[in-house]
């Protein structure tokens, strides 16, 4: 059992890891990734949250794949990287962080003992400690130089609840349908056997998403949160397979964006 925060305490210690890992974070590339469910850790104070290390390994923990997807799209774009390094167990960095899901009690049947019953001090220490420099860390990105456009990257289980989801990839939006639309032209006429789901398997809302409203919409940027299902990216050839066609259609897509696009830095006055 975790033992709640007392006033005063914190939640990570110097052992613990940043929540954020940036990647050529001096890069002016126009295109920025951010990957919010890269990560496995725990903070060592809550163990291992009440779960065994295959509980947590599975989808409930993190996107599998993604954050390898992520790391040699970064590479192969030069684009800013910004990657979650604790477990979405430990809070959901694509959630607004009052979200009931946002520190998860149950997850596709399976309990999270260290979830249970949380005070307002330990919710708000994973906001503060956690969620918050995260989301810092993605808008200094995305103010630090001109950009143009910003991608989140992410993986979807391929069975949920007893439903099948086939899609091999899927684009989520709202207001910004053009930039998704565009990059599954891409990816089509690439490969046309590709079954490409449009806001599927999820649909955008204020209440359950953080990245499409609060950076993509709130930037003014060409955005785009892209769902790869895990079971195409388990190992590094299938990670580097999609790695290189979502890179390539968003290269292309560059190509096409008018450059009054363009998103101004900030100067911080």
């Amino acid at each position: 059992m975790v033992e709640p925060l007392r006033a005063g305490e914190r939640l990570l210690s110097p052992y613990d890891p940043a929540p954020a890992e940036v990647l050529r974070g001096a890069s002016k590339e126009k295109v920025v990734l951010v990957c919010e469910h890269a990560g496995l850790a725990v903070p060592k104070r809550l163990g291992d949250l009440g779960l065994g290390a295959e509980d947590r390994e599975k989808h409930i923990g993190w996107d599998i794949g993604a954050g390898a997807v992520a790391r040699r799209m970064a590479e192969i774009l030069d684009a800013p990287t910004v990657l979650q390094a604790y477990s979405r167990l430990v809070i959901d960095c694509n959630r607004p962080p009052d979200a009931p899901d946002a520190m998860v009690e149950i997850s596709d049947g399976i309990a999270v003992p260290g979830n249970m019953s949380l005070g307002k001090r330990d919710r708000s220490a994973r906001i503060k400690e956690v969620f918050d420099p995260f989301q810092a860390k993605v808008t200094a990105l995305l103010t630090s130089a001109p950009r143009r456009a910003v991608f989140s990257i992410h993986s979807f289980t391929p069975w949920l609840g007893g439903n099948k989801r086939p899609w091999d990839v899927g684009f989520l939006f709202r207001a910004d349908s053009r930039t998704s639309h565009e990059l599954r032209r891409f990816l089509l006429e690439a490969e046309p056997s590709l079954l490409i789901g449009m806001n599927q398997p999820y649909q955008i809302d204020d209440a359950s998403d953080w990245f499409v409203p609060h950076h993509g919409e709130a930037a003014g940027l060409a955005h785009s949160l892209i769902e790869i299902r895990n079971d195409l990216i388990l190992d590094e050839r299938g990670q580097a397979r999609w790695a290189d066609r979502l890179a390539g259609a968003i290269t292309r897509l560059m190509k096409e964006l008018p450059h009054g696009a363009d998103k101004k830095h900030s100067t911080g006055s």
